[in-house]
């Protein structure tokens, strides 16, 4: 079963119609298994008020949303060793470690270029 991480980024790219959704649409279908943390829904929800849209039927994700049921401050504090990323960055990467302590057998999809930097120091397949 090949699984994948997916950042906000790249859920709001395709909800817009950014540049950059298409490639990434296609690639998330080659996943048996899309995830994310629950700030996805924040963030995408967010941004949608923010440009006035809707979520429209021309946006189907099956992503499956993970809510960690400790404090991630260890999957935290090795994001941060690995580089410096925003709070809701930090966040995904942490979460994605919480699924996958070892980031090897994880993608991790963002469209967010300090984001990838820091997964792929992390290990994480980018």
């Amino acid at each position: 079963m090949s699984t994948a991480y997916v950042d906000s980024s790249c859920v709001v790219a395709a909800a817009f119609g950014e540049p950059g959704a298409r490639p990434m649409i296609a690639r998330l279908r080659t996943f048996s298994l899309v995830i994310s943390s629950t700030l996805l829904e924040a963030e995408l929800f967010s941004a949608l008020r923010r440009e006035q849209c809707e979520l429209t039927d021309a946006f189907h994700a099956d992503i499956a949303l993970v809510a960690p049921d400790r404090a991630l401050a260890d999957e935290i504090a090795r994001v941060l060793e690995a580089g410096y990323v925003r709070g809701a960055d930090c966040w995904h990467l942490a979460t994605a470690l919480y699924i996958a302590p070892d980031p090897s057998e994880l993608t991790f999809l963002t469209l967010d270029l300090a984001q990838r930097k820091v997964a792929k120091a992390l290990g994480f397949q980018v």
